[in-house]
């Protein structure tokens, strides 16, 4: 079995070479992305594995299907990259739907806490000998309500972590988790209430027709003043033209960005030595009061390892059966509890 893998970084060899070794599968390295220029490279192969800035849309889909791919293997949650409607009938989509939920979740944390206790400035002073408090002061956790939007197990984790602080959460969820709300210091409400009564706003939902922009102008004018924004889902959930507003009237406290809608260009590359020709991104990261990482909250050891074993039985269960439990739904994007059924 020969799998074309794209948009291929270092850290992923080590892993996926050994659990393909394992089942049978043998990884043909890319280091382009899987898009409309490169789709040819999966000339002769079985199956593609991809990645959240690679592009499959209609056209790579039928060409991939002309080329005889019968499978794409993403390699992370998410799949806003993939035309999954279009892909019906054409080619089986699998995904990873948890790799390390404590990844992200403790990736949102240590960005909170840094930009609330001012720890990257107070890093870069200390580097000069410069010991100054003048400017440092942040504020407790300890008491302060934050939303959280989305309660997959990303969500749910983060909140655990927020909980052990001594926060209150508001939750919101298309589809509440059961359990989840206790009725004091975790509860359901809706976007608007959430809004209101938040000091801390944390994303952590898939992005949907429903969820593109959930946070825009109108959301934030909604918001607490001095609200902190964190955002370790997908970039697109923020208009990040509104946000760049938000911060400059100072509606926006804060925010914690390690995801941004035009992203697909930019993060995992170095650079440095160009000129960033995105002058909200630019911005952005001018502003004292903006951290942002290059989408690496996924980026632990466990999470490697859980992404390369979870792709590889993907792979083999579906050439050995036919069928893969972590196929999505055509129709609602589900892996788990769909109820439409099986996409073929």
């Amino acid at each position: 079995m020969k799998i074309a893998f794209f948009d291929t970084k270092p850290y992923d060899k080590p892993s996926f070479d050994r659990y393909g070794e394992a089942a049978g599968i043998t990884f043909k390295y890319f280091e382009a992305k899987l898009n409309e220029d490169t789709v040819d490279l999966a000339q002769g192969y079985d199956g593609v594995c991809a990645f959240v800035n690679d592009t499959v849309n209609s056209t790579v889909i039928d060409r991939l299907a002309q080329l005889g791919v019968k499978v794409l293997a993403l390699r992370c949650a998410g799949f806003n990259n993939v035309d999954v409607r279009h892909a019906y009938g054409r080619l089986h989509v699998l995904r990873v739907p948890a790799y390390s939920p404590y990844a992200v979740a403790e990736h949102t944390m240590a960005l909170l806490l840094t930009s609330i206790r001012r720890i990257h400035k107070a890093y870069i002073r200390s580097r000069d000998f410069n010991f100054s408090l003048a400017g440092l002061t942040g504020f407790d956790l300890h008491g302060k309500t934050v939303g959280v939007i989305g309660t997959g197990r990303i969500g749910r984790v983060f909140i655990d972590i927020c909980r052990g602080f001594g926060m209150k959460v508001l939750a919101y969820d298309k589809y509440p988790a059961d359990g989840l709300d206790n009725g004091d210091t975790v509860r359901y409400v809706g976007l608007d209430e959430l809004f209101r009564h938040s000091d801390i706003i944390s994303l952590h939902c898939p992005l949907t027709e429903d969820t593109y922009h959930i946070i825009d102008e109108a959301a934030l004018e909604k918001c607490k003043k001095g609200v902190v924004l964190l955002n370790t889902s997908r970039g697109a959930l923020v208009d990040a033209e509104a946000l760049l507003g938000g911060i400059k009237s100072r509606q926006v406290g804060a925010a914690c960005l390690d995801v941004y809608e035009e992203e697909s260009d930019l993060f995992f590359e170095d650079n440095s030595g160009h000129i960033l020709e995105d002058d909200t991104l630019a911005r952005l990261i001018s502003m004292p009061n903006v951290i942002v990482t290059s989408h690496q909250a996924f980026l632990t050891e466990e999470a490697l390892e859980n992404i390369a074993e979870t792709t590889v039985q993907n792979l083999s269960s579906f050439f050995k059966t036919g069928e893969c439990p972590n196929e999505l739904c055509y129709r609602c994007g589900k892996t788990e509890d769909c109820r439409h059924g099986k996409c073929f």
